[in-house]
């Protein structure tokens, strides 16, 4: 459960449900829900109800535990756990400590009792809870609830930077080991794909239970289309760890053409790795640098590329790739003919072994019939005339075109690399 005002207003976007999400699949521990709700009792009061009425064995709970009015996350907990709220003298002398090293360091005198005052709110602690030390000046908490044993609410600050470091500490305790104990490990794969739309893999995996005999509702399968790639993750307990290869293999069969990845790793990473020995340089143009954007992101770069050419007007792609006037007057500046053009400039200008080269028609406007908004031409070519050269139409607005400009030509590098589907030496 997420809490913060401004994480509803997206003032703030919210990454602490998504982490402390992705830290509990790695312990067995499935996700019914990501609540996020407002600094408001009443609203964080119902949505632990809620939770507790579903259920759960974990809540976990992230912000609300400053020393300002509105921060009310552990007193509403320990209402909702039935635990009155205690001074715990000993996180109150912690919390003094880190204020007095704070106050320190302000350029401007603090009133070091009204602070003191302020922040002795944190330091009360429900009863027969297990309070965490701070990381900034928020302790976190283990709170028991319910009748039973093995329930708790790990309650964490909200500033990734406090929450992260605390988790493994929370993870320690008696209440959460408890837990912990009642899981069975969940395993996961993740695959990854591109050129193929979400609906088909939905049609394999009804082809999969009724053609392989496969009981696919036996794992859990979920599909996303993230950066115009398809994501899609296979979990599993051990007993149905069979069931799970057999969807991946029934995928993998179906799709093998638009499968790049089965052990989740990217296409930035692969294309590294492909590019090792290699000696790149891009020229781009609708694309404004995003490709060598990517290529640079990944550590250890500078090994292999050599350099980008941002070439957005005639001139640039005439002085800096050597593109012949002639050729932009006749077929364009967005064409297959200046595409080569920039690729074999680029080969030559960076002294590269192999180049990829993007022009394209970003939008809003500058489209015609023949040339629609969208319409993008790229060329991968290596230095021994082997090439893959494309010319698809791109959907969406100016920044989607744009950044699955840069998505295809990473993908078109690593086909050429790794000597699938290229074409002909010319």
């Amino acid at each position: 459960m997420v809490t913060g005002t401004e994480v509803i207003t997206a003032r703030i976007t919210d990454i602490n449900g998504p982490w402390v999400s992705e830290q509990l699949a790695g312990l067995g521990i499935e996700v019914a829900h990501i609540i996020v709700v407002a600094d408001r009792p009443d609203d964080l009061e119902h949505a632990l109800r809620f939770l507790d009425a579903e259920g759960m064995d974990l809540i976990i709970t992230s912000g609300g535990l400053g020393p300002t009015a509105d921060d009310l996350t552990a007193e509403v907990v320990g209402r909702f756990a039935g635990r009155e709220m205690k001074l715990d003298v000993e996180m109150e002398a912690k919390i003094a400590a880190i204020l007095r090293r704070f106050a320190k360091t302000r350029a401007f005198k603090v009133d070091e009792a009204a602070v003191m005052d302020a922040n002795r709110k944190q330091a009360m602690v429900p009863e027969g809870a297990e309070a965490l030390d701070p990381v900034g000046t928020a302790p976190g908490l283990v709170v028991p609830f319910g009748d039973g044993p093995g329930r708790v609410v790990i309650v964490l600050p909200g500033p990734p930077r406090e929450l992260q470091p605390m988790w493994p500490v929370a993870l320690a305790t008696d209440g959460v080991k408890a837990v912990l104990a009642q899981t069975t490990p969940l395993h996961g794969l993740t695959m990854r794909m591109f050129g193929v739309p979400e609906s088909e893999i939905a049609k394999s995996l009804r082809e999969i239970e009724d053609d392989d005999g496969v009981d696919v509702e036996a794992v859990e399968v979920t599909t996303c289309l993230r950066r115009g790639e398809i994501e899609i993750d296979v979990r599993w307990r051990e007993e149905t760890e069979a069931v799970a290869m057999a969807v991946r293999d029934g995928l993998q069969r179906r799709h093998r053409r638009e499968t790049f990845s089965l052990d989740g790793q990217t296409i930035d990473d692969q294309v590294a790795k492909l590019l090792k020995g290699h000696r790149l340089g891009l020229a781009e143009s609708c694309s404004g640098g995003l490709m060598a954007a990517r290529i640079t992101n990944v550590p250890g770069a500078s090994d292999y590329f050599a350099g980008s050419a941002v070439t957005y007007s005639y001139e640039a792609k005439e002085e800096l790739l050597g593109v012949p006037k002639e050729l932009i007057e006749e077929f364009g500046a967005v064409s297959p003919q200046v595409a080569e053009a920039m690729a074999k400039g680029a080969l030559e200008r960076f002294d590269a072994d192999v180049a990829v080269s993007i022009t394209g028609i970003a939008g809003p406007g500058g489209g015609t019939q023949e040339k629609p908004v969208g319409y993008v031409c790229f060329n991968a070519r290596l230095a021994d005339g082997t090439v893959i050269a494309r010319d698809p139409v791109i959907p969406g607005g100016r920044s989607d075109i744009r950044e699955r400009s840069g998505l295809v030509a990473m993908h078109l590098l690593r086909i050429l690399l790794s000597g699938d589907d290229a074409d002909s030496p010319a």
